[in-house]
């Protein structure tokens, strides 16, 4: 019940950026220059929040166990991700694009804000350890899925630069804090707290503002997309947590898990096919429709299986 309530939540900051758009009280000037405090302030500081707001203190087997999770996690997408094209019969152009959409969920604006308002600051040490392997495999495998084509531009080479970013520098610290107990003063924990505070509506509104450009009618009609969707919010979700459920017991592992597992396609999988020449309508499309989706498939899976 709680995940429903914020899923409301969430879906209605999505629709006032929406209505901010379409009011022209935000461009997409303004919408990139949000988008850029998100990413590079309020989700980092959301991130920091887990260890300078917590007394908490993460031991090295917990933090080798969630490592593990982690990977284990990602390696089941990975493999969900080559067998998607195959069972939605995708042309070659756009399977690169499927399998991106498969793999990467929107953790940083919408799973992070989740976590923290059901499990609180605790669960964001842990949920941190995520992000590691997503930037990872995103700045890797993400791109080399991006560039199947021929041509010279869909040939450059990835760069490994992009791998160390803010992401993972605030995630990394957010472990060694935690892990050695490092005190912070009180006015760094009350920036980070107001900081982290802008991470769940602002990225709401900017990706209810993305879908102004989109024809939301069409979106519904795309049956290869729908199909998709349900595969990547209620099939990958749902079996993931049932093998999931046989190795952890713990509570706030799984509900981290599950929403790592059910949030919609991450706005990341549009701006790499922009950027290496893949299907940007397609991940645009997808981005769009599984946002719109989740707020009703999260609590059903959680439901289902927690």
């Amino acid at each position: 019940m709680l995940l429903l309530q914020q899923m409301i939540v969430l879906f209605i900051l999505m629709i006032i950026g929406y209505g901010l758009r379409k009011k022209e009280i935000i461009d997409d000037k303004v919408s990139r220059s949000l988008s850029w405090l998100v990413v590079n302030i309020a989700n980092p500081a959301m991130i920091l929040s887990g260890s300078v707001n917590s007394e908490k203190m993460i031991s090295g087997s917990e933090l080798w166990r969630t490592c593990k999770i982690s990977i284990i996690l990602y390696l089941g997408l990975i493999i969900a991700a080559l067998l998607v094209p195959i069972i939605l019969h995708v042309p070659k152009h756009s399977a690169g694009v499927y399998q991106v959409m498969t793999i990467f969920s929107n953790i940083g604006f919408m799973g992070f804000p989740l976590i923290r308002s059901m499990y609180g600051n605790d669960a964001l040490l842990y949920a941190s350890i995520f992000l590691i392997p997503f930037n990872l495999l995103i700045y890797t495998f993400g791109i080399a899925a991006m560039t199947t084509g021929e041509t010279e531009q869909q040939k450059r080479k990835f760069q490994w630069g992009k791998i160390i970013n803010i992401g993972v520098i605030s995630s990394v610290l957010t472990i060694l804090i935690a892990a050695f107990q490092i005190q912070t003063p009180d006015f760094v924990k009350s920036t980070v707290s107001n900081l982290s505070g802008l991470t769940a509506p602002v990225s709401m509104m900017v990706i209810g503002a993305s879908m102004v450009h989109i024809d939301i009618k069409k979106l519904f009609t795309d049956v290869r997309l729908l199909l998709f969707s349900i595969i990547k919010l209620l099939v990958v979700p749902i079996v993931g947590m049932m093998l999931t459920k046989l190795f952890i017991q713990d509570e706030m592992m799984l509900g981290i898990c599950l929403i790592m597992l059910a949030t919609p396609v991450a706005s990341m999988s549009a701006m790499l096919a922009q950027q290496y020449d893949g299907d940007y309508e397609l991940a645009s499309k997808g981005v769009a429709l599984t946002t719109i989706l989740s707020v009703i498939t999260m609590p059903i899976v959680s439901m289902l299986v927690m």
